[in-house]
């Protein structure tokens, strides 16, 4: 791997932080919660710094050209996201963006393609990602949501849980079971589906950081065209697995955990001595976030050669998901007692993030498959091991 960046490559670093020096206004900062990879919804401002981003062709830069990207190369890629992650620039839709969108651009027909990516781009369309189920979270590949084909529709029942900002959504990339006679992963079909269609309703759960991102969904006998189906019919867990690996890479996580910490780290100097305790605290996730940094650059040097990461993208995200927690902890910990002050209080470190934070990184283990999930992948895929 090459640490140095190439004459191009620099140059393009510069024209990112040119852009950034000159349009990046702190309301188009990222909150807290997206860097701690909870979703929290958008405002107006964020198709703003869409639009801004647009005029680059940097809301989506590696898709194609023709449908809205800017081409880039996957290294190229990689800077603009290293770069917009060290100065906590919005994500707006990462869900559609990030996730979504690409599966669509790698699966979609050009119909769906033209349809969906557009909007995507704009800000226009806000798309959440119907996976888990309430006994089907892990175990993705039992979900029991179906799908029955009559005529030219399929008529879609069951529910789903955990679903990020779908109270605020447009469209859903949902799962369901189309041939229940199959086995689990070969009966699956992915579907785009409008969320304002009659029979869809939605019941917002709260975290216990008291914030409403997650939502339970209900799908009663709604009905959806078949060409609503993205990529094959009963093929749809292997357009799903696409979504999971773009969900995986975690190329902004390690930069943005980075940022945090050392706000962290300048907000509780008041709080505690420089007692060797508290200095081997610090130094242990300052080199952890490093690591993350260079597992990132491992998922991004093989994608940039062709290759598409698994069980790399899996390490990355099982090591920074379990980093977060940590830095959650050490963070509560330097602060002492006020880390428990929440927003509000005049007395709260970080204006009450810390206690945020700590409750909040709960989930981050959980959400895009669990610690569990990732080592049987990383066991079986990278290691050879046995199921």
């Amino acid at each position: 791997m090459e640490f140095q960046d190439s004459p191009e490559l620099a140059a393009f670093r510069a024209e990112v932080l040119d852009f950034l020096e000159k349009e990046l206004t702190d309301e188009f900062l990222q909150p807290d919660e997206a860097v701690l990879g909870v979703g929290v919804g958008e405002d107006a401002t964020d198709k703003e710094w869409l639009k801004k981003l647009a005029t680059r062709g940097w809301v989506a830069p590696a898709w194609p050209k023709e449908y809205g990207g800017a081409g880039l190369s996957t290294a190229k890629q990689f800077v603009l996201n290293e770069e917009l992650a060290r100065a906590r620039a919005a994500r707006p839709n990462f869900l559609g963006i990030g996730l979504i969108g690409p599966t669509i651009v790698v699966h979609g027909n050009e119909e769906q393609k033209k349809e969906h990516l557009s909007g995507l781009l704009s800000g226009d369309v806000y798309w959440c990602q119907g996976f888990s189920e309430p006994e089907s979270g892990s175990d993705l590949a039992s979900l029991q949501t179906k799908a029955v084909k009559d005529g030219d529709e399929f008529v879609i029942s069951g529910q789903k849980i955990w679903t990020t900002g779908a109270h605020r959504a447009d469209m859903i990339g949902l799962l369901a079971r189309t041939d229940p006679d199959a086995p689990n992963h070969k009966g699956i079909s992915y579907f785009l589906v409008d969320m304002k269609s009659p029979g869809i309703s939605v019941r917002p759960l709260t975290n216990m950081a008291d914030m409403h991102s997650f939502n339970e969904v209900f799908f009663d006998n709604v009905r959806v065209p078949k060409t609503a189906i993205l990529g094959e019919l009963n093929r749809g867990w292997y357009v799903a697995t696409t979504t999971l690996d773009f969900e995986r890479s975690g190329i902004l996580n390690a930069i943005s955990l980075q940022q945090l910490m050392l706000e962290v780290i300048d907000a509780t100097r008041q709080f505690r001595n420089g007692s060797p305790l508290v200095r081997h605290a610090i130094a242990d996730r300052m080199i952890e976030i490093e690591v993350a940094i260079m597992l990132s650059y491992r998922v991004a040097s093989m994608q940039e050669k062709g290759l598409i990461p698994n069980q790399e993208a899996s390490i990355t995200k099982l090591f920074a998901s379990e980093l977060a927690q940590r830095i959650g902890q050490t963070a509560m910990g330097l602060a002492g007692l006020h880390g428990q002050l929440g927003p509000g209080s005049p007395y709260a470190p970080l204006m009450g993030r810390i206690e945020r934070m700590y409750r909040v990184q709960v989930g981050a283990t959980l959400a895009g498959g669990t610690s569990e999930i990732q080592r049987g992948i990383i066991a079986q895929r990278g290691l050879g091991l046995p199921r």
